[in-house]
């Protein structure tokens, strides 16, 4: 990934362009086996079924949350935009990358048990915005991969996406967890 005044014209818009498409294609995979998905409320998060499964899914959605406030203020020391701190240490990049790695898995057994317990369900506007931003989240991601990956693209492609991930956690926890956590009411409701 090249600086932020990097520019290549038709063949980075291209690259751009694909790894949207890509990302968007995860996102419409997820949406579709969602909806086409029977759901089974029985199926069990780590021996856990029903409320006690509600009850783990946001503890681990919480703790998400946490990593993904974390993961943004690496990527913000990384590239020296955090305000009054030290230049970064050699080995910040890696812990940044590993931190990814441990919440995108974190992740998966929550969206797994949500996918086969509920599939995409479009039931009321929480229940909406939970299923379509899960789907997106891990289109999103896919993205975000595929531009860390790249090189010549310009310099805010991958800043947008690590904080479309990060603002994406916030609404999947605002829809979950903060709903459970606030007696089944999201606030204000």
């Amino acid at each position: 990934m090249t600086g932020p005044g990097a520019t290549g014209g038709r063949p980075t818009a291209a690259r751009l362009a694909g790894i949207g498409l890509l990302g968007a294609g995860v996102a419409v995979a997820l949406y579709v086996a969602g909806r086409l998905h029977t759901p089974d409320y029985n199926f069990s998060l780590f021996g856990r079924v029903g409320l006690d499964a509600v009850a783990l899914k946001s503890t681990l959605a919480s703790i998400a949350l946490g990593a993904a406030a974390v993961q943004v203020l690496l990527a913000l020391w990384i590239y020296r935009k955090l305000p009054l701190a030290p230049s970064p240490p050699r080995r910040l990049p890696l812990v940044h990358r590993i931190l990814g790695f441990a919440l995108f898995a974190l992740t998966v057994p929550i969206a797994v048990h949500c996918l086969i317990a509920y599939g995409v369900q479009l039931t009321s506007p929480r229940v909406a915005v939970h299923s379509l931003a899960g789907c997106f989240f891990y289109g999103a991601f896919v993205a975000k991969v595929l531009l860390v990956q790249s090189r010549r693209l310009p310099g805010w492609a991958l800043p947008v996406a690590g904080g479309a991930l990060a603002v994406v956690v916030g609404v999947l926890w605002y829809t979950s967890a903060l709903w459970y956590y606030n007696g089944y009411r999201l606030p204000g409701t």
